[in-house]
Formats: structure tokens, sequence, C-alpha cells
């Protein structure tokens, strides 16, 4: 509509000759409404042939499998599509252009109303406080994905690799735990009941210990592992000690995490009885919490136990540099020991990442989104500032004739558009900010809200916009004076 509007000037006189012919309003409204339907018409074409060859790189981001097949719906919902936009598009200029009065017309003369300003300008506001929102957005999205990269879980994930033991190690896990300890490159190995990240157990079963609330509600987390598995993977103690071999009792013990003995409301919990299931167990340490869920939720209570026998998923800790030579040897160790089944494993690493790829999905798309919508904003300016320095060109001609330089040209044009784009940025800032909050509150760990990250947004899109209408000032500004005056 703005670039529409902005090339008005160019066919007033054209519109002054058609109605002095006698041409009816009504026709040319259809004729501008026409042109408009049939450019949105080509964009269609043109959007279809951009949608077929980027589906591809969509669906490898968004994990889709979408393809452009045409049925009645499809092709209904584009031609509505394609109506509407022509006619929303082109039906501020075909009323205005086809209201002119004939002799306004042949002069060239284009009076706008206040109103009609303000529309237009509002469009502009609308569109870059929209841009603003979506780089706000980019910007809080990038830095809580980095924050979960970079946070530190607990446990130390990177280079452990875990597999399943079936067929005939599924009941030999100590064997198998000491064979791979005997692979060059490996660290520590140590096996759990589950996978680690995600997969364990929540349970309100009979729990009982000192000074407890009978009608309280607790919920615990489960594990059963083996003995070295806290080492294996990193995992710190705040009190006490974690399982070991050397002490053939530790089936009736058990390790709490630092969340449950908060919940516990346990002073000096080492050594003291933790009732589950009618056993007593002893505490015998504590461990710091670490992240077994994604950061979209608070480490909450969890207890462990020494059960190697319920045990069959085997952690292996590989020292920098020897993951392939450690999987050769693991695969052999399976073709020897157990060649019914393949040698199947995974990353811990990557499990980690793995709870959060919708969010990094989120991250690719808005930065695309963010992309677009500034693309289209620019046009939106683009358009303001042609309309602008087309009606201005005689007063930019008069004023280089009286010595005006080209910078103060420039500087004369683009100051108009500084307060539309200031208030868009004054409007989009807290919305920005409203919605940047509501998305980090799905996190139980999240980034804070910094004061720089909406200066940065606010400040990018107002060098985007200068430089939109810098360009289109500049064209203007270096014209001939006497071309100026001609033109108007």
């Amino acid at each position: 509509m703005n670039l529409s509007t902005a090339k008005a000037s160019r066919r007033s006189k054209e519109v002054g000759v058609k109605k002095v012919m006698g041409a009816p309003r009504g026709s040319l409204i259809v004729q501008y409404l026409s042109e408009s339907i049939l450019l949105t018409i080509m964009a269609v074409f043109v959007s279809l042939l951009a949608v077929e060859l980027m589906l591809p790189q969509f669906n490898q981001i968004t994990g889709k499998h979408l393809t452009l097949q045409f049925n009645t719906t499809l092709i209904l919902s584009i031609l509505g599509v394609t109506i509407f936009t022509g006619l929303l598009s082109g039906s501020y200029p075909a009323l205005y252009l086809s209201g002119l009065k004939p002799s306004a017309a042949l002069k060239g003369k284009l009076q706008l109303s206040a109103a009609a300003l303000l529309t237009r300008q509002g469009l502009v506001v609308f569109q870059f406080a929209f841009s603003v929102i979506l780089i706000v957005a980019v910007l809080i999205i990038y830095k809580q994905i980095e924050y979960v990269q970079k946070s530190n879980p607990g446990f130390k994930k990177d280079n452990v690799l875990y597999f399943e033991t079936n067929g005939k190690l599924k009941n030999n896990i100590n064997f198998v735990i000491n064979e791979v300890k005997k692979i060059d490159g490996v660290v520590n190995a140590s096996s759990i009941d589950r996978e680690l990240l995600g997969d364990l157990s929540y349970t309100l079963g009979d729990f009982g210990w000192e000074g407890r609330d009978p009608k309280e509600v607790v919920k615990f987390q489960r594990a059963d592992v083996n003995a070295g598995l806290i080492e294996t993977l990193g995992i710190k103690m705040a009190a006490g000690r974690s399982f070991s071999e050397r002490f053939g009792s530790d089936t009736s013990k058990v390790i709490i995490n630092e969340a449950g003995i908060k919940v516990m409301r346990l002073k000096d919990p080492v050594g003291k009885i933790f009732k589950l299931w009618g056993n007593d167990m002893q505490i015998i340490g504590v461990a710091k919490d670490f992240h077994f869920e994604s950061l979209h939720r608070k480490v909450g209570p969890m207890f462990i136990r020494y059960k190697p026998t319920h045990t069959n998923r085997v952690m292996v800790k590989i020292k920098a540099g020897s993951i392939k030579l450690v999987i050769e040897e693991l695969q052999k160790f399976n073709t020897q020991y157990n060649p019914e089944y393949t040698f199947d494993y995974k990353f811990l690493d990557q499990d980690f990442q793995a709870q959060y790829v919708a969010e990094t999905r989120v991250a690719v798309l808005s930065r695309y989104f963010a992309m677009l919508a500034i693309v289209i904003s620019c046009l939106g300016l683009f358009g303001l500032a042609t309309f602008t320095a087309e009606k201005r060109f005689k007063e930019i001609g008069i004023r280089k004739i009286l010595g005006a330089s080209e910078f103060n040209v420039v500087y004369i044009l683009s100051k108009d558009f500084t307060k539309p784009v200031l208030i868009s940025i004054l409007i989009a800032l807290p919305i920005g900010y409203f919605l940047g909050k509501n998305w980090l509150d799905s996190f139980a760990y999240r980034i804070d809200l910094k004061l720089w990250f909406f200066i940065v947004s606010g400040f990018l899109a107002f060098l985007i916009s200068l430089a939109t209408v810098f360009f289109q000032a500049f064209r203007a500004a270096k014209m001939s004076p006497i071309e100026a005056i001609k033109a108007e």
C-alpha cells in the first residue's frame, strides 16, 4: 500500500486525462484494484516456487515431512488469500486516485489528509514494531539456548557413552563392567537401571524419616545404580560417601540428593534412617543436585539405591580422543560374547541436547522470520520515503540552488522518519519484554532479562530504518536542482 501510494504522484496526470475523457470513478477503481490483484497473483507464483525450493530445508529445521500437494482446500485458500491481499493492498491507492479532481490531477497536486498520512505512518509503525519484537525474541531465545548449552547439569556429560545389556550379557552386568574397564581409553564404567535423563521414575511410595509430617505428600525420583556410577558421571557429594563394593551391606544404604534433604528438613542427615517401603535404609551420603530432567523443571527430591542386579545400562566414561577406538573395542566385545545382538549405543551429551530440540528449532526459525519481517518493514519504510521524496522534489531543488549540501538534504528527508520508527520501538519493547518473559517462565532455570537486550534490539532496528531511508534520501539529494524542480 505504501509503495503504491508513493507511485501515485506519477500517475496523477493519467487519472486527470481519463477523467476529462469521461472515465467514471468506478472504472478507475476497478483498474487499480485489478493491477494490485495481478501483482499479487504474480507474487503468489513466485512464492509457490520459493516454497517448493525451500521446503526441504524447512523440513530439516523443523523435523517435519511437509510436502506441497495441491488439493481443493489449498487452491481455494490460496485464491482467497490472493484476492484479499490484492484488494487490501490496492484499496487505498485506488480509492484515493479515483477521487482526485481532474484539474488537481492534471497539475499533479496530491493533497493528502492528516488521516491518510497517519494511516500510512501507522502501517510503518506496525511493521517496524513487529520487526523489533522479533529481534528481541531472537536475542532472548539465543541467550537462553546459550545458557542451557553452557550450564552445568551437575554431572560430566562429555565423552560418556552408554549401552543396554541384552541377551547373554543381560544378567552379567558386573562381568560386562569389568571387561569394559580393561579397554584402553576407558576412564571408568558403571551401570544404572534406566536412562539418566528423563527416564528415571517418580514414586509416591511409603517414605519415612525422623520428624516427617504423615500428612505431607512427597514425591521422590528413584535410581538403582551400581558401584562407581557417581564417580563415572562426576556427580559431586555434598556430604558422606558414595556406594562402594568394599561395603557388602550397601544394599541397605541410600544416597539422597540435596533437594530431597531439603524437603525432608533433616539436619546432619548422614547416618540417619530413611524408611523405604517398610525397610530401614541408612543415609550414607548426600549428592549435590544434578539435572536428571531438562532445565524446564527444578531438580526434585531423589534417592539412589545400590542395586547392581537391577541395572542393565552400562555408562562408560572415555578418555578424550579415544572415543573411536573404544567404540571399536566395545563392538568386538559384543561380537565375541553376544553375537546375536547388534551393539547399539548413545552419548549422554546428545541426550542432553535432545531435551532442547524444540527450543533450538524455535531459535533457528525465529531468525528467519525476524529477517523476513525486517525486509517487509524496510519495504514499507522505503515506500514512505519514496513518497516523501517525490512530494518534496521542488523543495529539494530550491534548497540545492540556495546552497544546501547533499548532507543537509539527506538530513531533512530522514528526520521525518525518526518519529514513527521511535514510536514503533517504544511500542515493541514492552511487548517484547512481556512475550520474552512469558517464554522464559517455561524454564525453571533461565537467564535474567537484561536491559541491554532491549537497547541493542531497538538500536539495531533504528539503524536498519536509517539505512533504508538514507538510500532513498541520498538518491533524491543527488538529483540535479533543475531536474528536481521540473519533477514537481
